[in-house]
């Protein structure tokens, strides 16, 4: 995955024989913070495995660019005041949620398969190419 707020990449393995790897998900937690506060949070390691998934069900090479993961609650209400789709209570305030995109593939493709992986919410955002995954409720919006 690759961040273009801060420049960074994140290329770590979380996962090993059925055990999450406690420092890999510290990396995570750095690397999905509010870049905009430098606040982290706990980021919710469901939500990585549905990322993670739906990456291996498109087989790509190309890392997501990762656009928005966790956000302060301030962070949040900011966004939300400039923009009609940030929800109020948004699972990236609870470091539930990551707002991803491909160069390679279509918001349509990604979406697909973060959906057949039946594990959380999952919205398209075909107007500004990026897909929103959740490890909340299964459902879906946008177009």
């Amino acid at each position: 995955m690759y961040n273009g707020r801060s420049g960074e990449s994140l290329d770590t393995i979380y996962w090993i024989d059925g055990q999450y790897i406690p420092e890999a998900l510290q990396d995570v937690n750095r690397f999905v913070r509010d870049w905009r506060s430098n606040e982290m949070i706990s980021f919710d390691p469901r939500t990585v495995d549905i990322l993670a998934a739906s990456h291996t069900m498109m087989d790509v090479d190309e890392p997501y660019l990762l656009l928005s993961g966790y956000r302060s609650p301030r962070t949040n209400a900011m966004l939300r005041s400039q923009s009609e789709g940030v929800a109020r209570n948004s699972l990236h305030m609870i470091g539930k949620a990551a707002d991803v995109r491909l160069k390679s593939r279509s918001v349509s493709q990604m979406a697909r398969a973060a959906e057949a992986c039946s594990s959380g919410g999952v919205g398209r955002y075909s107007g500004s190419n990026f897909v929103h995954m959740d490890c909340g409720p299964v459902r879906h919006w946008g177009a």
